[in-house]
């Protein structure tokens, strides 16, 4: 069997009725198995991850971005993570027998549908990239829905597909096809948005960090601390423990401690092998070390 996965980020993460909504079209789509819903109230955002065969997946996408529009008011939206829209990023990853290319066409296909159908401006992002600069997410989501108003506007904004007019209530939505992206929070033992801040700077390639770490400082209201939020876009290029080591030595200079780190949605094994391998420093490790990898073979 043929499997891609897909990551679409909803701009909802309060309102359990309207999360429900959602995940409800991916469910009722033949041929797609949900993983993981992970909903986030400081963020007010939810991820969604579910696998499928690509015809399958692509269809439940699509019916997942048009409940979202139906029922998410961007004009009324707030929250920690940067967004563009109701439903702000549709990745699709390949899983097995699938290229990175045919997601790329698995990405147009709907980026296209998207824009004709739903009339939202859709923009390809990383491996789906028109431009070399839309490869990076955050480059096309700078200014994020309140600033693209203007931005879709500007000479070189014209989306892939759709209207070169931001829908009010929708926004902006970016279609594209990644590698596996972990998604890795930090929280600090502090309220000091400016503390997360720097050590986002510190720790992201953007600002001189690491090459396959995005990071952005928020805070987290409910919780009261901190938190660096991070991106890691190649796990094994730039594994956790080593953002997670750099931050630890960042917040001390500030007399800071973490207070806890989570994963948001799905992670490959490896990466917490590779973790746990490192602090462990057991030496010589390999995967048929590990007992379940014999019992569920």
């Amino acid at each position: 069997m043929r499997l891609v996965e897909c990551v679409p980020n909803f701009s909802e993460g309060r309102n359990k009725t309207k999360i429900d909504e959602i995940v409800n079209e991916i469910k009722k789509t033949d041929g797609v198995k949900i993983l993981d819903v992970s909903p986030d109230y400081d963020h007010n955002r939810t991820v969604v991850t579910f696998l499928g065969e690509p015809e399958w997946v692509v269809k439940a996408a699509y019916s997942a971005c048009r409940k979202a529009s139906e029922i998410i008011d961007m004009s009324k939206h707030t929250g920690e993570h940067p967004r563009m829209g109701a439903t702000d990023v549709i990745p699709f990853v390949p899983v097995r027998d699938v290229t990175m290319g045919e997601c790329v066409e698995l990405a147009r296909e709907l980026g296209k549908k998207i824009g004709d159908d739903l009339h939202i401006p859709v923009y390809l992002y990383e491996a789906a990239a028109t431009k070399p600069e839309r490869e990076d997410l955050a480059y096309i989501r700078k200014g994020q829905y309140e600033g693209f108003f203007y931005k879709i506007k500007q000479p070189g904004w014209e989306p892939d597909f759709g209207p070169r007019e931001v829908s009010i209530k929708s926004g902006v939505t970016a279609v594209g096809a990644r590698p596996p992206l972990i998604a890795f929070n930090v929280n600090l033992n502090t309220q000091n948005l400016d503390i997360a801040k720097n050590i986002a700077r510190a720790v992201r390639n953007s600002s001189g960090g690491f090459r396959y770490v995005k990071a952005i400082g928020v805070n987290l209201e409910d919780k009261k601390m901190v938190q660096v939020s991070m991106n890691m876009t190649d796990y094994k290029k730039t594994p956790l423990y080593r953002a997670y080591e750099l931050i630890k030595i960042e917040a001390a200079k500030y007399g800071v401690n973490i207070a806890e780190t989570e994963i948001i949605g799905l992670l490959p094994s490896e990466a917490l092998i590779d973790t746990a391998i490192s602090y462990l420093q057991v030496h010589s490790f390999n995967n048929e070390q590990i007992l379940e990898n014999h019992i569920y073979e």
